[in-house]
């Protein structure tokens, strides 16, 4: 299992990824954050699915970037170049994929600034190779592990947030997911993207540091729970448990 994560707030995008590949009984690191730097030409792509579908896609995909990259001025139009190598792997292998009893599985995080974009995009890529864009009321997409990370984000995170609070969100909502579920975990990759930059800051976070946020997490949510008494005391006593002294 996977957990992607991408953000886009006002001042730019945050995308985070676990790098852990679980295949049966063994346990493994792979990067899920694939990066296309040029000037004035920004891409991360973060992926869950099959790996060797990944791999091939992004490999054909990369390719084609340092062909003619330059000749894509809008996001959309990479994103669809992206889809297009997506089905042409589709064709290769999919009648092989089914032979072995596996079904073709790539969902992709798209993060994007080209030359003539007044503003970053965020998209979601299907593996049939159709996309949606990110709104400012949901600014955010989860792919992979989906359903432990979504309640903070539901909650706290909103499109005015600023980079370093769409970081601790994302952080948070990823510790909340390696606690669920043990085929996520770290080191997690991140990347910061502020917007109109052109530039992508990109470093790996290992389990040591990253230790001191599920400390943090952890306080909260027990200190949370306790501060919780007074408000269901009254449906409490309605049910006959009293609350403790």
């Amino acid at each position: 299992m996977t957990f992607c994560l991408g953000i886009k707030c006002k001042d730019g995008l945050v995308a985070i990824a676990d790098t852990r590949i679980t295949s049966g009984s063994e346990v493994s690191t792979a990067k899920k954050i694939a990066v296309h730097q040029g000037e004035r030409h920004t891409m991360f792509v973060l992926t869950s699915g099959l790996r060797s579908v990944r791999d091939k896609a992004i490999t054909y995909f990369e390719e084609r970037w340092r062909q003619n990259g330059t000749q894509l001025s809008r996001s959309y139009e990479a994103v669809n170049a992206l889809a297009g190598e997506i089905r042409r792997v589709y064709e290769e292998d999919n009648d092989w994929l089914v032979r072995a009893g596996l079904h073709f599985d790539l969902h992709c995080i798209v993060g994007s600034q080209l030359a003539e974009d007044d503003a970053p995009h965020l998209y979601l890529l299907y593996p049939q190779g159709n996309w949606v864009e990110v709104s400012r009321g949901t600014p955010y997409l989860i792919i992979g592990e989906t359903r432990f990370g979504k309640p903070i984000l539901d909650r706290a995170l909103r499109y005015d947030a600023s980079l370093e609070q769409a970081l601790r969100l994302g952080l948070l909502s990823f510790n909340s997911t390696q606690a669920s579920s043990a085929d996520v975990g770290p080191p997690v990759d991140v990347v910061v993207y502020p917007g109109n930059s052109f530039g992508i800051r990109e470093r790996r976070f290992n389990a040591e540091e990253l230790a001191p946020v599920a400390q943090f997490w952890q306080r909260a949510i027990q200190d949370a729970a306790e501060q919780a008494a007074e408000p269901i005391a009254p449906l409490a006593r309605a049910l006959g448990i009293d609350s403790p002294s």
